[in-house]
């Protein structure tokens, strides 16, 4: 009932998979000023996390996104093919050369990845010693479970016990929980299985602000003048992001060298 209230007039109906539904998605971020000061934050995030030197960062998931106006010469793709990219592929199979990236960015792309441990060997090869993978991706506390549960359009299952996921479309198929199960959860199977990978830092937060945006798929509850009052308060109540983050930034540094 909340989320047929709440629902983006320009969003009922549509198919997830449809790459016209990721073509009106960019409209909508645009749109709406609450959400885009929003994505810029996490673009700016993804930059600050970014190894020094040169090479090639590839986004994947850039669809409806505008990560390029914040790092020039990032790769754009997306497993399905919209305007705008500089290449369509899916991320089991990266047509790059091996060691050949400084990065791989992405943002809310690995809670929809089917097998994302094959997604995570592939992005070992294709990353250097000393490159990282800087993801921005839903996470589970207390709140979270209530917000992704309750509200959210997408599947949330923190008690799967497969990391896959069920077979759909390369949108509708998701776990928003994935990445909380991957890196936290499982951290131990996760080190063991994809030792290439170092844990260097999950920044958990946002508790409200992606809520009241109302993100690609509902309205907004707040305008966008009133961002930087909202920021002030999630920075005040940082030290319970355990127990009302919906949100993390994760950032992995690929070993070796």
């Amino acid at each position: 009932m909340i989320k047929t209230l709440l629902a983006h007039p320009l969003t009922r109906g549509l198919d997830l998979d449809d790459p016209r539904t990721t073509e009106l998605r960019r409209t909508i971020i645009r749109s709406k000023p609450f959400l885009r000061k929003l994505y810029a934050e996490w673009y700016e995030e993804i930059c600050e996390s970014l190894p020094e030197g040169d090479g090639p960062v590839l986004e994947l998931g850039s669809g409806a996104g505008f990560l390029e106006e914040f790092l020039d010469d990032a790769i754009k793709s997306d497993v399905i093919r919209v305007p705008g990219l500089s290449v369509v592929l899916d991320g089991r199979e990266i047509p790059f050369r091996s060691a050949s990236l400084r990065a791989i960015a992405m943002t809310e792309v690995l809670h929809h990845i089917p097998d994302p441990e094959r997604f995570l060997r592939e992005a070992a090869r294709c990353v250097r010693p000393h490159g990282v993978l800087v993801m921005i991706e839903p996470w589970v506390s207390a709140w979270a479970r209530f917000v992704w549960g309750r509200l959210h359009h997408e599947p949330f299952a923190p008690e799967a016990s497969s990391w896959r996921i069920p077979s759909s479309g390369p949108l509708s198929g998701a776990n928003s929980a994935l990445p909380w199960i991957l890196f936290a959860r499982d951290r131990a199977k996760f080190e063991a299985r994809l030792p290439d990978w170092a844990i260097a830092s999950i920044q958990v937060g946002l508790p409200f602000r992606y809520l009241v945006s109302g993100g690609v798929s509902l309205r907004s509850l707040a305008p966008g003048w009133s961002f930087g009052a909202w920021r002030r308060l999630e920075r005040w109540l940082e030290p319970a992001m355990g127990t009302l983050g919906t949100f993390a930034r994760i950032v992995l540094t690929r070993r070796g060298g």
